[in-house]
């Protein structure tokens, strides 16, 4: 039998590897997922060429040394929007979760 993979989560998935990429720090992203970390490397084999690419692909903004105002709230308003992205990620996830019981 095979599986099928939901979408959702798969996105949810990529999100994690995006962001221990990011980091580099594998471990805190495990345990930010409740995941063992071995889970995670197996996700990174699946999914981190796609992301890799798709990283390179956006233009991130760093600030500079003497960051503006303007600066400044353009950064806190990405960190926002991420920061709904990941709390509707969990709403769904914990939707899903309980439609499986």
């Amino acid at each position: 039998m095979t599986r099928k993979k939901v979408e959702a989560i798969e996105d949810v998935k990529k999100k994690y590897v995006r962001m221990a990429l990011e980091t580099g720090n594998y471990s805190s992203i495990a345990r930010k997922a409740g995941i063992a970390r071995g889970t995670l490397r197996a996700w990174m084999n699946e999914y981190g060429d796609e992301i890799r690419d798709q990283m390179e692909d956006t233009e991130t903004t760093t600030l500079s040394e003497n960051p503006t105002k303007d600066e400044l709230m353009d950064k806190y308003e990405q960190a926002m929007k991420l920061l709904g992205e990941k709390e509707l990620e969990v709403a769904m996830l914990k939707n899903l979760l309980k439609k499986g019981k």
